[in-house]
């Protein structure tokens, strides 16, 4: 997306040589009309009229109402053999001049550089110049443009505060700002300019977009911040172009909602899983860049150790899981014949979720990240005194047992 400045007056320079060129290459004066735009060149300068040469035996006169309308600094810029346009205001005084407005000239070069950005659908970097009830001004050259503050970048909504407040402590903040517009809606007639933050930001923003997809690959580590935050996961902004990470993708630990980790506005680091370009979209995670409980369970927990653990879900077919009290990321399961020495229809009849139990480990698997556990083998006499034995001893009994 291009970005354009204000334009200078150079901006308009070969257009207007070959403007003038033809105005001074014209043998009389005749045929001026009301409201055209002719150029011509500065040949004196007084306190109330300016005298503007427009061709062979032509001049045209600049009264001082319309010299007081002109911009302070386009005023006090002009010098004798300077280029300039204006608008024929009147083809012939009762003095026989043409009669000329410059004021009327400065504004059509800006309405007409409007009308260039709308029309290519351009960008213009600028600042907040002022503001009134209902959003901000934004100069367009010398022109007024107006974006409503429901048209505000999101950065810039966010600085406003509550609406209850009134414009002057929401809005003045934002005066002196940057931003960057696109021009939504010219009418002249009404002397209307509407402009966009977030039009030229959605622009801009898919142009990062595209960027940043480009660039990234999985297994980078990124910074970015949380845009917003969904029962299914988080979405993540990198600068251009939003990720997500999957509720399963936020912790080693079990979790209900990702509010409980994250909230919007917070910077985060996540690592890239995996980039669908064609489609625009990012896998992210946080629990990458987490320490993974399972590398250590070996070590930490053995074949027979008694455990504290939490039931956090019960299972008719498969049996219970339990949360380990020392270690919230790793969870247990509980066969159905290890819950009871009794035969049993329905796991709740033993326990239920939420309930504290000690259990005996049964089975250590890292690689496959599971844990058997048991409650019936507890209290078994059998095993009273498995908690001294050495793990190849007490891997025998419990062989031996089931």
């Amino acid at each position: 997306m291009e970005t354009k400045g204000t334009p200078s007056s150079a901006d308009m320079g070969e257009d207007f040589s070959a403007m003038l060129a033809d105005h001074l290459s014209q043998s009389s004066v005749s045929n001026f009309e009301r409201d055209q735009l002719v150029a011509g060149r500065i040949i004196s300068i007084a306190e109330r009229e300016i005298l503007i040469e427009l061709g062979a035996k032509s001049e045209g006169i600049v009264y001082g109402k319309d010299i007081e309308a002109l911009p302070k600094d386009v005023r006090s810029a002009l010098k004798v053999g300077d280029e300039v346009y204006a608008y024929v205001v009147q083809p012939e005084d009762q003095n026989g001049n043409v009669v000329l407005s410059l004021a009327k000239a400065v504004a059509e070069k800006d309405w007409r550089y409007a009308e260039e950005l709308f029309q290519k659908q351009e960008a213009l970097e600028t600042m907040i110049a002022g503001f009134n009830k209902g959003g901000v001004i934004i100069k367009v050259g010398r022109l007024r443009g107006f974006v409503p503050a429901s048209q505000l970048s999101l950065s810039h909504q966010r600085m406003l505060g509550e609406e209850a407040l009134p414009p002057e402590q929401r809005f003045q903040k934002l005066v002196g700002q940057k931003a960057l517009i696109k021009v939504v809606e010219i009418d002249r007639d009404r002397n209307r300019l509407i402009l966009s933050e977030r039009a030229a930001a959605k622009e801009a923003r898919t142009q990062l977009k595209d960027k940043l997809l480009a660039s990234i690959e999985p297994g980078q580590v990124l910074e970015g911040i949380v845009s917003s935050v969904k029962e299914f996961g988080a979405f993540v902004d990198l600068g251009g172009a939003d990720g997500m990470i999957h509720l399963s993708e936020l912790s080693h630990t079990r979790i209900k909602h990702p509010s409980e980790l994250l909230k919007e506005g917070q910077k985060v680091k996540v690592k890239v899983l995996s980039v669908e370009k064609d489609a625009g979209r990012i896998a992210l995670s946080l629990k990458a860049l987490q320490s993974d409980p399972w590398s250590r369970i070996d070590k930490k927990y053995r074949t027979g150790q008694l455990v504290e653990a939490e039931v956090i879900k019960v299972h008719n077919k498969h049996g219970v899981f339990a949360r380990l009290k020392d270690d919230e990321a790793i969870e247990g399961l509980i066969p159905l014949s290890e819950l009871s020495d009794r035969q049993i229809t329905n796991p709740r009849e033993i326990v239920k979720e939420g309930q504290e139990l000690t259990l005996r480990v049964l089975r250590v698997d890292a690689d496959a990240r599971r844990i058997a556990l048991s409650l019936r083998r507890v209290n078994d006499p059998k095993y009273a005194d498995s908690d001294w034995q050495g793990e190849e001893e007490i891997e025998e009994d419990l062989d031996e047992q089931a």
